[in-house]
């Protein structure tokens, strides 16, 4: 199991550049893990393709739905004083923190692309590139 923020999520659902990267982390490890707050900011993702009419209220719903299927069961509540310490000992937002916590928390690997979260926590933190 991993860890895996917002934007490995949306890299997997989205074709981006990244994409080759996230279905492969995905094959490499299938069971992914992430803070509860995962899906308010993969609505926010959402809801900028929607507003910028990229994609449809149908094709956001969907991918909404299909991200919750794959992090079904594997969502998880992070303790809110080690998510401050971890702004205190970082300059990386407290959203950015929950998934350094979250990592910590469960003792395995975060995937991120946030060169904040890489820097700031190089012994949880791992790269999506570096696959």
């Amino acid at each position: 199991m991993i860890v895996v923020d917002t934007n490995v999520l949306a890299y997997l659902l989205l074709p981006t550049a990244e994409t080759a990267n996230a279905e492969a982390l995905l094959k490499r490890d299938p069971e992914w893990a992430a803070p509860i707050l995962w899906r308010s900011e993969f609505r926010s993702v959402m809801s900028g393709y929607l507003r910028r009419k990229t994609l449809t209220f149908e094709q956001v719903c969907s991918l909404q739905a299909e991200a919750e299927s794959l992090l079904a069961g594997k969502e998880y509540e992070v303790d809110s004083k080690q998510v401050l310490d971890l702004v205190r000992q970082s300059d990386c937002s407290a959203y950015d923190c929950e998934f350094a916590a979250l990592a910590m928390q469960l003792d395995i690997k975060l995937f991120t692309m946030d060169s904040k979260l890489l820097r700031a926590f190089p012994a949880h933190a791992r790269s999506l590139a570096s696959l």
